[in-house]
This record gives C-alpha cells, sequence and structure tokens, in this order.
C-alpha cells in the first residue's frame, strides 16, 4: 500500500498490516493516510471509540494497533515473547514472586478501574511491598492483555495511558483460533518476500524454521542478491523492479521499519543512527524512490503549521517537486488548506 494508496475500508487495512507499531499514539494516523485514499483522522478515532480496534502489546511486547478481535487471537501467540521481556527486564525482582498472584490481584485493580502503570504498581505495592513497584506493574502487563483507553489515541486529544484488560473492555467476542502458521502467511502477505529471520524480527518469536519448512509446499521461493532464501505466499503482488515508488511520509515506528531482520532493504546504515535514536524512539522518515531519504516533524508556532523536513541526500528536480506535492496533502491531512502553512528544509 505504499506503491499506491488503496481505497479498502481503514479496519481492512489494519488487519491486512496484522496491526500498526502504536507507541506514538499519533503514528497510525499517518501509517493510513500514506497508504489509504481519502483517510480521514475521524475514521480511525471513530473505530477506538467504538471498541472496534485496541492498542495493546503484542508483536515483540510493543504497543501496535490491532482490530479488537485480532487483540484477542495474537496475544496468546505472541505470550512467549512478553513473558521473556518480563524476565529479561525484572527477572531479579521475581524470584520467590507468586506472579500469578500479582496478574490476579492485577486484573482485579484494572478491571474495577482504569489504572496508569505507576497506580497500579503503587497499589500492589501494598501487598508485596518488598517487591519494586515497577515489577508489579510489568508482571501485570506481561499476564493480562492491558488495552490503553481512550482519549489516548484519539486524534486532537490527549491522556494519559490508562489500562484496563482487554476482555473488560472489549466483552466476549466470536473468535476463530489462530496459529503460528496463520501469523506466518498474514505476515507473508503483507511484507513478503522476506526470510525466516525477517518473520522472526518482526514477531518476536523464535525457532519458526520447522514451521516455515512445513508450509514450504504452499509458498513461492526466490533468492536475494546475498543468496538468502526468501519465501511468499503465491498470490501476493511483486511489482517490477521498475515499478516508481513515489515520496511517502511514513509517521514514526512505521511498520515497515520494524518488520525485516535485513533493515538495509529500505534504509542505508548511513542513516540507522539518526532515525532510530538512543532512546528508542523512531523517527518519522520519508521514502524516495522506496527508500528511507529523510525525516520530518511538524511543528506549530504563532498561527503557523511548519512542516520541516530534513533530507539525507539531494533530490531530483523531478522528485523535489513530488516530495512537495505529498508534503502539500500532508499539511492538508494535519490542519485543513484553509489553515496559514509552511515546508521547510533543514
Amino acid at each position: 500500500m505504499l506503491l499506491t494508496r488503496v481505497n479498502i475500508p481503514v479496519l481492512d487495512a489494519i488487519e491486512h498490516l496484522v496491526g500498526i507499531q502504536a507507541q506514538d499514539p499519533n503514528a497510525p494516523y499517518f501509517g493510513l493516510w500514506t497508504r489509504l485514499e481519502k483517510f480521514r483522522p475521524e475514521d480511525l478515532s471513530n473505530l477506538i471509540q467504538d471498541k472496534k480496534v485496541v492498542r495493546l502489546a503484542l508483536m515483540r511486547s510493543t504497543i501496535h494497533l490491532v482490530s479488537s478481535q485480532d487483540g484477542m487471537r495474537l496475544r496468546p501467540l505472541v505470550q512467549p515473547v512478553q513473558e521473556s521481556g518480563l524476565k529479561s527486564s525484572f527477572g531479579k525482582y521475581l524470584t520467590g514472586l507468586d506472579i500469578l498472584a500479582v496478574a490476579d490481584a492485577g486484573r482485579t485493580l484494572v478491571e474495577t478501574k482504569p489504572r496508569t502503570f505507576s497506580e497500579l504498581g503503587q497499589l500492589l505495592g501494598k501487598q508485596w511491598p518488598n517487591v519494586e513497584s515497577d515489577a508489579l506493574a510489568a508482571v501485570v502487563r506481561t499476564m493480562v492483555p492491558l488495552v490503553q483507553l481512550p482519549p489516548r489515541g484519539i486524534w486532537g486529544k490527549s491522556g494519559k495511558a490508562v489500562h484496563t484488560s482487554s476482555e473488560a473492555w472489549i466483552g466476549t467476542l466470536p473468535l476463530s483460533k489462530l496459529t503460528t502458521d496463520d501469523i506466518i502467511l498474514r505476515y507473508l502477505a503483507s511484507f513478503g518476500p522476506a526470510t525466516i529471520q525477517d518473520i522472526q524480527a518482526w514477531s518476536g518469536l523464535t525457532r519458526l524454521k520447522e514451521k516455515v519448512e512445513q508450509l514450504l509446499p504452499q509458498l513461492f521461493i526466490f533468492h536475494d542478491n546475498d543468496g538468502n532464501e526468501l519465501i511468499d505466499i503465491p498470490n501476493a503482488p511483486r511489482p517490477d523492479e521498475n515499478t516508481p515508488s513515489p515520496p511517502r511520509f511514513l509517521g514514526g515506528f512505521d511498520n515497515i521499519l520494524l518488520s525485516y531482520a535485513d533493515r538495509k532493504r529500505i534504509i542505508d546504515e548511513t542513516y540507522r543512527n539518526i532515525v532510530f535514536t538512543k532512546n528508542g524512539i523512531i523517527r518519522p522518515t520519508i521514502l524516495i524512490d522506496g527508500f528511507v531519504s529523510g525525516i520530518w516533524k511538524v511543528k506549530k508556532e504563532k498561527g503557523t503549521v511548519r512542516l520541516i523536513i530534513e533530507l539525507f541526500k539531494k533530490l531530483a528536480d523531478e522528485e523535489h517537486n513530488a516530495l512537495m506535492d505529498e508534503a502539500t496533502r500532508l499539511l492538508d491531512f494535519i490542519e485543513g488548506k484553509e489553515s496559514s502553512r509552511e515546508i521547510l528544509f533543514v
């Protein structure tokens, strides 16, 4: 959906992408705007408020915006990733701790009233006073699927990250069970051709080689320039290498930057430390001809909206003109055509 914007329902797009990385609450709006025709912020905000999409920890134990059905079905499959992350970050606090008792107490607290992690940790600390409050909150986040509630995640609004359980928020849904095979095939439908290492990097799951090998009879196999084996589903679009790739503005943490073990296929190593910061932020980026070629941000000052662009390379006139057209569309999306706007290159 980055070569040509598509005209499909927002919920279908979210499910096709197997969720959208969403540490930054506004990032999914830009991710959908750059992929869908005539996307409006309220198209997503309404889905969040109607409980049809949710934000919770899934792949790689990071926050994703997914359909409510996917949230309920994906979480059990990536639960081992959640638990591995808990042990890695808080293992020294967990010795002798009754994890399930903490989880049960935490579930009761968030289902009684939505809580921030700070509040949750402090309340649990009354029962487990000798355990770090952050560790107690992390246990609940790991063992209970917690969703972040609006107004956080609603366009134009802000709010603390307060949580309740997905069961309390969503209720009972008619769900068909997902398997690891389903996840592999859905990943490939969105991000293939890809290697086994790519699938593992995206999902956080390990030891997928045997699972993939069992699926090979129904997959296509390719090889990249380095001889690595790439797999894909048979009916996936595979455009010719000379297909034009127009300029695209991606939000922070965009899926395309986080869904491959080999990120050189989209970003040169020279620029990686500019985009992937030391404190874990992944900046909004600009694609030129399908490769990360700059970063961008928006500032609002004295009634003027400024789109600030930092390019990593000099553009040809045709590329520059196309980028300016796309930048104008981005400003229209953010503020509307009536506002005072500027596009600045730094």
